[in-house]
């Protein structure tokens, strides 16, 4: 759609399951956009939807969403629209699910508790074509590509590993975790083996102890059907 023969607007989609989020961002955004355009999703399927309707510039996406985690709208996205931009606004460290964020397809990374000049930033970097990551995670990354610093452990683990051991980590149990994931008993079993074997962790109690030391969580981690 052009505009009395001008380009076509820049369109963003708020993807979040929260309404005060959603609407809070287009406020501040609306400040400094320049007919900018904007449309809502409350979780993955509804912003995918979206997407199949209408062309879109860039997503702004919350990890944390009923129905589908947003690492796997991110994989979904670049699959079906590989020139949709996406900037994640999240309310997880970024030393936690940043870098998974990045494999996924993200362009960007932000936190929730950011300054709002921060995401203004984030928003115009990614929609020109940028890479947003805030200088502690770029001097991390760099870290870690020089061997100056190990990647935690747990980054070893597959997204479904990473849901299985936060589930367990909050608490829930094999047949609750099954339940959520849509998996059997037998599989959960099975994740939570490779999981001891990956973390070199010789226990159920252990597993949580470490879970619990490195702040992991269930928040992300909802249940994905097509994630292996």
């Amino acid at each position: 759609m052009t505009v009395h023969g001008g380009p076509a607007p820049f369109k963003l989609l708020l993807v979040d399951d929260h309404t005060i989020v959603r609407e809070g961002l287009k406020h501040l955004l609306e400040q400094t956009a320049c007919g900018w355009q904007f449309a809502e999703a409350s979780n993955g399927f509804e912003a995918l939807d979206c997407l199949r309707r209408e062309r879109f510039n860039l997503a702004i996406v919350d990890l944390s969403m009923p129905g589908m985690s947003g690492l796997e709208l991110i994989r979904r996205i670049k699959a079906e629209f590989p020139a949709v931009l996406v900037l994640v606004l999240s309310m997880h460290a970024e030393d936690q699910y940043a870098l998974r964020a990045f494999k996924a397809g993200a362009n960007g990374y932000l936190t929730k508790d950011s300054a709002t000049d921060k995401l203004v930033e984030a928003v115009r970097k990614v929609a020109a074509g940028g890479t947003y990551l805030t200088a502690n995670l770029a001097e991390r990354v760099v870290q870690q590509l020089n061997g100056d610093m190990q990647a935690p452990r747990h980054a070893e683990l597959s997204d479904r590993e990473m849901q299985v051991l936060c589930c367990f980590v909050a608490g829930l149990r094999p047949t609750d975790i099954a339940l959520a994931l849509n998996l059997s008993v037998k599989t959960i079993s099975t994740h939570k083996t490779r999981i001891q074997e990956k973390l070199q962790l010789p226990s159920m109690a252990a597993m949580i102890r470490y879970g619990i030391e490195h702040k992991l969580d269930k928040a992300m981690l909802t249940p994905d059907k097509d994630v292996a």
